[in-house]
Order: structure tokens, then sequence, then C-alpha cells
């Protein structure tokens, strides 16, 4: 049981992981295996207030993500076309269908296709070069620090789950 219980901790080690990184799952994965522990376990009391504050960490998660955007476009002077061309190749590096990259693959195009979707969408509406690049960093810079937010709620999810429940699973 312990071999499985470190398993789980090191399911969720990914999924803050994957609250830093796009691309990979975030917070869900780590309430999986929360879940998962309280189902084995046969009783969720254990892992009840870990459930709540994961849940509290992911709602807050997907806020932050659309604000640390939203801030970060702001704060460049984005428009609407920045914004959804950000999404737009967010979606395009995800699929792959960015043009073939000799490295990085899929990763590389996850990173890379908001930042020149937010740039060609810019250009597209103000015709500025110079406008359009500060709005694409601008919407990957905010990103970034809200990726790197979530993380730090992963962290704390994963840190409370451990304390609620390594004293029992040591004895």
């Amino acid at each position: 049981m312990l071999t499985f219980y470190w398993l789980l901790v090191a399911v969720m080690i990914v999924g803050v992981i994957g609250s830093v990184v796009p691309g990979i799952p975030g917070t869900s994965l780590i309430l999986v295996a929360i879940a998962i522990w309280g189902a084995i376990q046969g009783s969720f009391g254990i892992v009840a207030a870990p459930l709540i504050v994961t849940l509290v960490v992911l709602a807050l998660s997907i806020g932050i993500d659309l604000l640390a955007t939203y801030w970060g476009a702001k704060r460049a002077g984005a428009s609407k076309w920045g914004q959804i061309g950000a999404i737009v190749g967010l979606l395009l590096g995800i699929f792959g269908l960015l043009p073939a990259l000799p490295f990085g693959g899929p990763l590389l195009g996850i990173l890379l296709g908001p930042l020149l979707g937010a740039i060609i969408g810019e250009y597209i509406y103000r015709r500025n070069l110079k406008q359009a690049l500060k709005a694409g960093v601008g919407i990957v810079v905010g990103s970034l620090i809200g990726n790197l937010i979530q993380g730090l709620l992963a962290i704390v999810a994963v840190g409370f789950f451990l304390y609620a429940t390594l004293p029992q699973v040591i004895s």
C-alpha cells in the first residue's frame, strides 16, 4: 500500500509540472490522484480536506490563467484580435498544425503558437509590427506568470495532501 501511495504522489508531482507546462494535465491530475487514494482507503474522510483544497486550487487556477493572460494583454495594449490570435495559435500548437519544426515538436508548438498567433492577430488588426510584437510578448508573459502561480498553488495542494495523509501512511 505504501508503494501505491508514493506512486500517486509521483502522479501528483506530474500534476504540479503540468500546472506550469502547457499540454500536460495539472491540478485535475492531482485531484484524480487524491480521489483514487480516498477510494482505495475505503473512506473519503481522510482526504476530504485535501479534496476541498484541491478543488479550490483548481477553480483558482482556471481564474488565474484567464486573469493573468488578460493582464498581460492589457499591459501590452493588445486588442481582442491579439487575444484571439493567441488562442488560435495555442490550439494550432497543441494539435501540431504549426509548420514542422526541426526540433521541439508539439511542446515547442505549444509555446510558440500563442506568441505567433497573438502577433499575427494583432498585426492584422493594427498593421503595426512593433505593437503586434509588444502585444504578443505581453500575452505570453502574462500567461507564463499565471502558469507559475498555478504551479505554486498545485504545490500547496500536494503539500496539504501529504500533511493530511502521510502520518497515517507511515504509522
